[in-house]
């Protein structure tokens, strides 16, 4: 897979993508079908592995050619020794976490460097709903409140207390709309909030 049809696929892991060196070794928590990963290894010679629960998505990312762990995140990463990774990746998946503080420590024992994506909920069409009584419902969350996988959700300023609580150095924060960075009330307008981190 190249760049251009990672673009075209999934603007959001286009952009997350430059964040991770060449020939880094790389774990993808919730890789879905593959395609990051499958990116990384063609395109950047990445080597690595992803971790998924889902039975469905995992014969997809083994036509893919990425090797996948099939475990449930909140198990933990017991299987993986502290630094055992240049990136660990856990992208639109935080949100579906009951024990976020967990996951993230592990992340950041495991990984060098990490990097996490989840919506926005501080994205304005998100606010207009919840002003008009309702649960939002778009892009980014495409779920109705009574059939949601997300257990959580959070703002970028939410995230930003929560990594200095649990002891992480936060080295850049995007919020992207439809792949794109937005430089301007990120929290406001950024559908999508990204971090980039590192254990302090």
């Amino acid at each position: 897979m190249n760049f251009q049809q990672l673009s075209s696929l999934r603007p959001d892991l286009a952009f997350i993508a430059h964040w991770v060196r060449d020939q880094s070794q790389v774990l993808d928590l919730g890789c879905g079908d593959g395609v990051m990963l499958d990116y990384l290894q063609s395109d950047k010679q990445c080597a690595g592995y992803g971790v998924e629960i889902d039975d469905d998505k995992i014969p997809a990312c083994v036509t893919r050619g990425v090797s996948v762990i099939q475990q449930d995140l909140e198990a933990g990463l017991t299987l993986f020794a502290d630094n055992a990774f240049d990136t660990v990746l856990c992208l639109s998946a935080l949100q579906m976490m009951k024990n976020v503080e967990g996951v993230l420590r592990d992340i950041a024992r495991v990984g060098r460097e990490a990097i996490v994506s989840f919506p926005n909920f501080a994205y304005w069409p998100h606010r207009v709903a919840l002003l008009r009584g309702r649960m939002p419902v778009s892009k980014s969350l495409p779920y109705e409140w009574y059939d949601t996988p997300n257990l959580r959700c959070a703002t970028i300023k939410d995230f930003e207390e929560l990594a200095n609580e649990v002891g992480l150095e936060v080295l850049e924060c995007v919020a992207l709309h439809d792949g794109q960075p937005i430089s301007v009330l990120p929290n406001w307008r950024g559908s999508l909030a990204v971090f980039r981190f590192r254990k302090k």
